[in-house]
C-alpha cells in the first residue's frame, strides 16, 4: 500500500508538472502573439518596429521557451530527482546561447539603423565613408565579443555537466569524457585563435586609424576596384569587372596600398600619345578643349595640352583632365583619346606616328 501511494503522488506531482508546463506555453504564446498585433498595428507609422520584431521573433520565441521550461522544471517535481543539475546545466546552455543570438540581432538592428540614419544626412562624403566603416568593425567587435563570452559561459557549464556526471559512478566514463573534450576543444581553439586575433586587431586598426574606408577607390595587387567590405578578418575589394579580391586584414597594415579618395573623391588623369614631329600643337589644344568643354565628365578643375617629351622620332603629347571621380575620370579619358585619333586620322594624318627609312645610293662598282 506504501508503495501505490508514493506512486500516486510521484504521479500527482508530474500532473502539477505537466499544469504548468502548459500554462508556461500558454503565458509564451500570449506575449508573442501581443508582441505581433502591438508591432502590425505600429508598421503605418514606424516600419522599424515591424522590422525589430520580425528579427527578433524567433530568437525571443525559443529564449522564452526555455526560460518557462526552465522555471516550470525548477518549481516541480524535476528539481527533486537525481539528474535535475544536468537538466540545470543544459537548459542554462541553451538559454546563453540563445540569448546570445538575441542580443547579437538587437545590436546588428541599432547598428544598421544608426547607418541608415546617417547615410540619409551624407552618404557619398570621406567623413561618411569613414562613420559608416567604424559603424561596421564596432557592430562586428560587438557580436564577436557577445559570442566570445556566450562561448566562455558555455564552456564553463559543460565542464560543470562534467563534474556532475563524474560525481555519479554509473556515468563517470561520460563525465571523464566530457571534461577531457572540455580540455582538448580549449587548446585547439587557442591555438587557432592566434591568426585570428592578430586580423581581429589589424581590422580594429584599419577602422579607427581612417587608412581605408567602404567605398573607396584602391589599386591593390595591379587591380582597380573599390572597397566593398570590412570585416574584422578580411577586406573584400571589389574589382571593375565584378570580380572579389578577398586579403587578410594585416595585408592593409602591412603592405602599401594606392588609395584614390583619400581626403576626395576628386582625381585628375593624363593621356599620352606619342605623335610625328609634325603634329599642330596648338590646333590640338584647341580641339581638346572644344572637347572637354563640351563633355558634362569635365569638372573644369584643371584640362591642358603639354608636349612632355620629343624621343625617339616622336613627340609626346600630354592631355592632362580633371573629373569629378575615378569613374568620370577613366570616361573623360577614353572620350579625349577616342575624339582626338578621330579627328587627327580626318584633319591631320601627317600627325601620325610614321617610321621613317632613310636609303642611300652607293657608288657602282
Amino acid at each position: 500500500m506504501a508503495s501505490v501511494a508514493e506512486f500516486e503522488l510521484e504521479w500527482n506531482a508530474w500532473i502539477g508538472t505537466l499544469i504548468a508546463a502548459v500554462v508556461a506555453i500558454a503565458i509564451v504564446a500570449a506575449i508573442v502573439i501581443s508582441a505581433r498585433f502591438i508591432a502590425g498595428r505600429a508598421r503605418g507609422r514606424s516600419a522599424w518596429i515591424a522590422d525589430l520584431e520580425r528579427r527578433i521573433r524567433i530568437p525571443g520565441m525559443v529564449l522564452a521557451f526555455v526560460i518557462a521550461v526552465w522555471i516550470v522544471c525548477a518549481a516541480n517535481a524535476p528539481a527533486t530527482l537525481p539528474w535535475w543539475q544536468v537538466l540545470e546545466r543544459v537548459l542554462l546552455i541553451a538559454a546563453v546561447l540563445v540569448g546570445a543570438w538575441l542580443l547579437s540581432t538587437v545590436v546588428t538592428f541599432g547598428m544598421e539603423r544608426l547607418m541608415q540614419y546617417d547615410s540619409r544626412k551624407d552618404a557619398t562624403s570621406p567623413e561618411a565613408r569613414r562613420r559608416k566603416t567604424q559603424l561596421t568593425i564596432m557592430n562586428r567587435l560587438v557580436v564577436v565579443l557577445i559570442a566570445v563570452i556566450a562561448v566562455g559561459v558555455v564552456l564553463i557549464a559543460v565542464i560543470a555537466v562534467g563534474v556532475v556526471l563524474f560525481s555519479f559512478p554509473e556515468v563517470r566514463a561520460v563525465g571523464t569524457s566530457i571534461l577531457a573534450s572540455a580540455g582538448v576543444i580549449s587548446v585547439i581553439a587557442g591555438l587557432a585563435a592566434q591568426s585570428t586575433l592578430g586580423n581581429l586587431i589589424a581590422g580594429v586598426q584599419i577602422a579607427f586609424t581612417n587608412s581605408i574606408r567602404v567605398g573607396d577607390v584602391v589599386v591593390i595587387e595591379g587591380e582597380w576596384g573599390t572597397i566593398g567590405e570590412i570585416n574584422l578578418s578580411y577586406v573584400v575589394v571589389y574589382i571593375w569587372d565584378e570580380r572579389r579580391l578577398i586579403l587578410p586584414c594585416t595585408y592593409f597594415t602591412t603592405t602599401p596600398v594606392e588609395t584614390w579618395t583619400r581626403r576626395s573623391e576628386k582625381i585628375i588623369g593624363t593621356v599620352y600619345m606619342d605623335l610625328d614631329w609634325r603634329v599642330p600643337v596648338d590646333a590640338v589644344r584647341e580641339k581638346f578643349m572644344e572637347i572637354v568643354t563640351a563633355s558634362p565628365l569635365w569638372d573644369q578643375r584643371s584640362a591642358n595640352v603639354l608636349v612632355t617629351g620629343s624621343e625617339g622620332g616622336y613627340v609626346t603629347v600630354r592631355f592632362k583632365i580633371s573629373a569629378a571621380n575615378s569613374d568620370d575620370q577613366w570616361d573623360l579619358r577614353c572620350l579625349v583619346r577616342e575624339k582626338i585619333v578621330t579627328w587627327l586620322q580626318q584633319e591631320h594624318p601627317e600627325a601620325l606616328p610614321v617610321t621613317r627609312v632613310a636609303m642611300e645610293d652607293r657608288p657602282a662598282g
